[in-house]
């Protein structure tokens, strides 16, 4: 007999790829158009929130952007969406990237006091985080490991996220450090999903010794005397 599918609401895999589909739109809101209009808002903000005029003006360069939209968030989101079916718990780290740079768009928008480009986006993605994560623990026994696993990635990816622009902004890194580790922070959500949620092996029984009868015929043998 063939099991119903559940709801969409209570489908891991199709709630996995909504995230997708909103990180899309997050990424759209900071590097198309913002509420206000302006376009390539997210790098605009960056420099002025580090006291240049502009963009042009700015030592951070493009690379940045396309290292984190490309590198991290695309690399960890499609290992989520990929393997989601497989490993359940591997799906929930398509929220570890967003969620560190909803870290970043809040301490931005507090220390500013004003809207900065991706905020309103990286907000809606909170309530669909915390629902996801209510279905995995209902239906695939995500526990406090797959939480810890996933809440570290994100404070880990908004801190390594963080050193890159300072570093950036200060001219000490070029092309060639931001662009790998944007990559390899792409792959250390699902890492740490892994390590967090990998199921000890059962202790090996020790092997019992083998009881050698003797045979009937070797055994009346040794009883007899030698003629």
């Amino acid at each position: 007999m063939i099991s119903a599918a559940p709801p969409r609401w209570h489908d891991l895999g199709w709630l996995v790829f909504a995230a997708l589909a909103l990180t899309l739109l997050h990424q759209f809101e900071e590097n198309g158009l913002d509420l206000t209009g302006r376009p390539a808002g997210l790098l605009n903000a960056l420099c002025t929130g580090f006291g240049f005029r502009d963009a042009v003006a700015c030592p951070v360069p493009l690379s940045v952007i396309t290292g984190l939209n490309v590198g991290t968030v695309w690399i960890a989101a499609l290992i989520a969406v990929l393997t989601v079916h497989r490993h359940p718990l591997l799906g929930l780290t398509v929220f570890a990237v967003p969620l560190g740079t909803l870290i970043l768009h809040i301490g931005a928008a507090v220390g500013l006091m004003r809207y900065n480009s991706g905020l309103a986006t990286a907000l809606l993605l909170l309530p669909l985080a915390a629902w996801t994560l209510l279905v995995a623990a209902h239906r695939f026994g995500a526990g406090p490991k797959a939480f810890a696993a996933l809440f570290a990635a994100a404070v880990l990816s908004a801190a390594v996220t963080f050193a890159l622009l300072l570093a950036a902004r200060h001219g000490m890194v070029g092309d060639g450090v931001i662009v790998p580790a944007f990559v390899l922070l792409g792959l250390l959500p699902a890492g740490l999903m892994l390590l967090a949620t990998r199921r000890a092996r059962p202790p090996v029984a020790p092997a019992s010794k083998a009881r050698t009868r003797r045979s009937p015929a070797r055994a009346q043998n040794r009883t007899q005397a030698p003629l």
